[in-house]
């Protein structure tokens, strides 16, 4: 590729509460989905061509992380990439960008099933949880392979993976994908029990299967594994739309009392969101591919817990927490996935007048009181958004800081919620 990509954004936003959101927007390829397919082309012989690629930092990283072990990439348009590992000679990634996101632990089952080898970066990313890689290293040793922690690295090796049974203690979604990577030139077969069912593992297992891979149950708990001697490239896939900014965007217009529709979407993926949107009075309409959301006036308080896919997603808990604020009543949202340091983003919320408290795992929302524009922090990724949305339905000017966690999973996000009428504009900090 041509340019590096930063991955400290010097800029805030800038946001004047008070407008509707109305209009329609496309939702970008997912963030999820598309850090582990770009891990998963390492498996690959030959050129393979990956479309509706995401335009944010974590993608760009992995994609430069692959061009540091030696694979050729080409960006053939905006959202578009060809990606050719035939010819890896490294086994190690740089520590660098690498290291301040999640998904560079997806390089271990990669670099394991090639090259029987690796050393790759811990993972960075939000820090709103520990991030243990217990079920990874079960999953890696399992197929035995020898792994140990040292230096800021995730070190791994083995004479060959043979298949075998894997039950994870927990449905993660990390060491299922990084399992899959690991068993799918490994001899003989895997059985992936209590996996997790999340659409982007689906998504990554269609792309290994496009190639020649054999792995069935994906979005299932029990997932087979069948493995293979080689993968083939000279085929193109297209990645999933990505649910999360989807959801984004639905809790957005429902917060503002808008009317937007949400298009290049998968609705079965939305359920669970559609569902509690439904519950506060908003209006959701479902087309083959797009969803239409109309704010209510008089919406109702609802009770959340997140839960992994396909219960309510924690990727999308801060987010209707803002819109919560503006609800009457009592709500309480219970994180079902994260531990307590998902809530940190609270504290912003409550330097604009949020009345919430929390006991245990649970955040205790006493909607109804208007929220008052001030300068706030993002914390993490989901955050941002959330402070975002609370700016918007805020009364004077919010100022959100550390915009680089908002570019780090969402294409656009400034020039998409602009397209529907939001005032917002993007100045560097002084």
């Amino acid at each position: 590729m041509e340019s590096r990509t930063p991955l400290i954004t010097e800029e805030k936003l800038i946001i004047t509460g008070g407008k509707k959101l109305e209009g329609t927007i496309a939702i970008s390829g997912a963030k999820n989905a598309a850090v582990a397919i770009i891990a998963a082309a390492l498996l690959v012989e030959g050129p393979v061509t990956i479309e509706n690629m995401p335009g944010i930092t974590d993608a760009l990283i992995m994609l430069e992380t692959m061009e540091d072990l030696g694979a050729e990439v080409v960006r053939l348009d905006a959202k578009t990439y060809k990606i050719n590992a035939s010819s890896i000679n490294n086994h190690r990634t740089p520590y660098g960008q690498l290291s301040k996101i999640r998904s560079s632990y997806y390089f271990v089952g990669a670099l394991l099933g090639r090259c029987h080898k690796a050393e790759v970066t811990f993972p960075g990313g939000c820090n709103f949880g520990q991030r243990p890689i217990d079920q990874h290293v079960k999953g890696f040793e399992a197929l035995g392979a020898s792994v140990e922690v040292s230096g800021g690295y995730i070190k791994a090796k083995c004479r060959k993976l043979v298949g075998t049974k894997v039950y994870f203690d927990v449905a993660t979604v990390g060491a299922t994908i990084n399992t899959i990577l690991a068993a799918t030139l490994a001899e003989g077969t895997t059985i992936l029990e209590n996996s997790n069912r999340e659409p982007h593992i689906v998504d990554m297992a269609n792309f290994l299967n496009m190639m020649g891979a054999d792995i069935k149950g994906a979005g299932t708990n029990v997932i087979r594994i069948n493995g293979v001697k080689k993968l083939y490239g000279g085929k193109t896939y297209t990645i999933s739309p990505d649910m999360i900014e989807a959801g984004t965007f639905m809790i957005a217009a429902a917060a503002t009392r808008g009317n937007v529709t949400v298009t290049n979407i998968i609705p079965e993926h939305m359920e669970s969101l559609s569902a509690k949107l439904r519950e506060t009075g908003t209006t959701v309409i479902e087309g083959d591919d797009n969803i239409r959301v109309k704010g209510c006036k008089k919406p109702q308080a609802v009770n959340i817990k997140t839960l992994p896919y396909p219960g309510f997603p924690t990727d999308l808990h801060p987010q209707i927490v803002s819109y919560l604020l503006d609800i009457d009543g009592q709500s309480n949202l219970t994180e079902g996935v994260w531990d307590t340091r998902r809530f940190q983003y609270i504290e912003q919320l409550q330097r604009m007048h949020a009345d919430i408290r929390i006991e245990g795992s649970t955040a205790i929302i006493n909607g109804g009181n208007k929220l008052i524009g001030a300068p706030v922090n993002a914390c993490d990724l989901r955050a941002a958004a959330s402070l975002v949305i609370a700016g918007l339905i805020a009364e004077g000017e919010t100022t959100v800081h550390n915009l680089e966690y908002l570019d780090r999973g969402y294409e656009d996000f400034i020039a998409k919620i602009q397209s529907l009428g939001a005032n917002v504009k993007r100045v560097r900090e002084n």
